[in-house]
């Protein structure tokens, strides 16, 4: 049987609905599999940031290989159907046929693994397989896999690669030795501190997405109280401190980070600074579509930012891992109805969700590594206007307090590319204010050649906040 991945030319340069990224991945790929031919490098990795064509580059990848058969594995069942969609000759939105890479067929003929309903048979004649970790991982269903010879494929990609170190990835790795390994993801770093394995051939910074139009353009605002008070937790003494100490205490006392974010007072300043922004959003840009979401610790501070919001009369809601699907879902279908002005996350909003509404994230929770917060941003990254740099709807706003995620404390950061961290160094700046300006909030818009934009500091009443011992749960 004719294999397209090896026949056929795929059209990518000159093409205007590759984007930039794709290309350049492509490019990438394709000089990494002509010089490794009789190389030892086996797994390489691909950094994108969110919303910049990363399924269409996993669809590309095994023309740059002239792969035999592609095994393509998701974290999960709705990015790989979404990753089916793209293969899937009889979906009009394939990607081959959408961009115009191939005209007309033959496709490379793909086939899902869900469940039992796929057979050897199904395998050998398929040029390209997808399916999500869950159904590789040697349960009853699926032991049949084990099986397949060591060879049967020649080129494995993972979505959202960070996930990739887990054993359930190795155990695969291993079972299929002579294929080549490409990480995709937009983090490098998983949030137990694993790095993607591979070296990365190639990587888009967020700059770049932001000037091209293919990601929204991110302002922070950093709350800064001129003094803070808060429980001290060996004693129960209630104390003052300032500014300075407070950024002390918060690179020094992970207990003192929880205990700002989870008290009332900073909870209700973080709250209305983020609808103060979605409001000024939705002016400025006449669309009251746009949305807050918003990050909790754990499921009782969800509870409290969900009634903080109701309390001042917006429509919020939440999903969390505690739920049933029937319940999360119904939550969802009000979201993509525009039935809400805010959602709550305990960090089960993940990869594979797409709203582009979103455009203010609220920070309510406390991030140990840049990557998780990088993930959690990314739900408000995505463009509304596709293709259309500056445009008055792709901008979003980052909310968070100075002294509850501390950047200093991300030890990752050095795993980013240095374009990456100069955009996150200006975002969220490791170094604080001067802490004699009477001003307790400022407004940052990291500097992007095109742009003629900087920093602003705008001033708000003095914020005075008492702390309250951390929440359980």
């Amino acid at each position: 049987m004719t294999n397209p991945f090896q026949t056929r030319e795929p059209h990518i340069d000159g093409n205007p609905l590759i984007r930039t990224p794709q290309r350049e991945a492509y490019d990438a790929l394709r000089n990494y599999a002509a010089a490794s031919a009789d190389d030892d490098e086996r797994e390489i990795g691909v950094v994108l940031p969110v919303g910049c064509g990363k399924s269409g580059c996993i669809t590309l990848a095994p023309f740059a290989f002239r792969a035999n058969r592609t095994l393509v594995v998701a974290p999960g069942v709705s990015i790989a159907g979404q990753l089916v969609a793209d293969f899937d000759p009889s979906d009009d939105n394939m990607f081959y046929q959408k961009c115009r890479v191939l005209a007309g067929g033959p496709y490379p003929e793909p086939v899902e693994i869900r469940g039992t309903t796929t057979n050897r048979a199904d395998l050998d004649e398929a040029h390209v397989v997808i399916t999500n970790i869950g159904q590789l991982q040697g349960g009853g269903e699926n032991r049949w896999l084990q099986a397949l010879p060591s060879d049967f494929f020649d080129l494995t990609l993972f979505d959202e690669g960070h996930h990739s170190v887990a054993e359930s990835y190795a155990l695969l790795k291993a079972q299929f030795p002579a294929a080549r390994i490409v990480n995709f993801s937009a983090t490098p770093e998983r949030a137990d501190g694993q790095v993607m394995a591979g070296r990365v051939v190639y990587s888009y910074p967020i700059f770049r997405a932001i000037q091209e139009g293919y990601v929204k353009r991110l302002k922070a605002v950093q709350l800064n109280p001129r003094t803070l008070r808060y429980v001290r937790r060996e004693d129960d003494q209630e104390i003052e401190v300032s500014l300075d100490e407070v950024r002390r205490l918060g690179e020094d006392d992970a207990d003192f980070r929880r205990s700002i974010v989870t008290s009332r007072e900073t909870l209700n300043t973080i709250v209305d600074a983020s609808i103060r922004e979605l409001e000024r959003l939705r002016t400025e840009t006449g669309d009251n579509r746009l949305k807050i979401i918003a990050s909790a610790l754990n499921y009782h501070h969800r509870q409290q930012i969900v009634e903080a919001y109701r309390a001042r009369g917006r429509r919020a809601d939440y999903v969390h891992s505690r739920e049933g699907s029937v319940a999360n879902q119904r939550v969802m279908q009000r979201l993509e109805n525009h039935q809400l002005d805010v959602i709550i996350q305990v960090r089960k909003l993940g990869e594979g969700f797409d709203h582009r509404f979103l455009s203010v994230a609220a920070v309510f929770s406390i991030f140990s590594n840049l990557s998780p917060f990088v993930q959690f941003v990314g739900r408000i990254m995505r463009v509304i206007q596709q293709n259309a740099p500056g445009h008055v709807l792709n901008q979003g706003v980052v909310v968070f307090h100075a002294g509850g995620n501390i950047p200093r404390q991300w030890t990752d950061f050095q795993t980013y590319s240095e374009a990456d961290r100069e955009y996150f160094d200006q975002l969220l700046p490791l170094e604080g204010i001067d802490p004699d300006d009477p001003r307790p909030e400022r407004e940052i818009e990291p500097i992007l050649p095109g742009f003629a934009n900087g920093m602003e500091v705008r001033a708000q009443s003095d914020v005075r906040l008492q702390e309250i011992p951390p929440i359980t749960g």
